[in-house]
């Protein structure tokens, strides 16, 4: 397995954010996991374009980027096999604020799935298992902006 090129998407309702829901095996052990929303870059794409991209595609959404946070490298194992990403964060926002009082959003591409607001507070606190590896510092620091 080969390094990932990734780009997510921070999308923030008051005190929850917006990741897609997972259930299985994961670097932490077995159960339920959560992401941002977001995939991999596409060779000749800009990695804001592959947030707007993703959300399009996944949720049938449209976003609009509001800044670049940070750059995550997540290294991580799981059943034995090593995985290595490099991740471009964005803020980001509905461009339709009414999408903001749905509680879920059902995959149209792909996976059968959902994304769901999860309290910030299970991130911060580790309650909740979310990835990339060091979301949580990133979040808390920015918030604290």
């Amino acid at each position: 397995m080969g390094v990932k090129v990734k780009a997510l998407g921070l999308l923030i309702r008051g005190d929850d954010i917006l990741v897609e829901a997972y259930h299985g095996p994961h670097s932490k052990g077995m159960g339920d996991y959560y992401r941002p929303l977001g995939g991999t870059i596409e060779v000749g794409e800009r990695s804001h374009e592959t947030v707007v991209r993703e959300f399009k595609e996944e949720l049938g959404l449209d976003i609009t980027i509001d800044t670049y946070i940070t750059c995550i490298e997540n290294i991580f194992t799981i059943d034995h096999e090593l995985g290595h990403e490099i991740i471009q964060l964005y803020a980001v926002s509905f461009t339709d604020s009414s999408l903001y009082n749905n509680e879920e959003y059902y995959f149209i591409e792909g996976i059968d799935g959902v994304a769901k607001w999860l309290p910030i507070k299970d991130v911060l606190s580790g309650v909740s298992t979310v990835y990339p590896d060091g979301i949580e510092s990133v979040l808390k620091t920015f918030l604290e902006k």
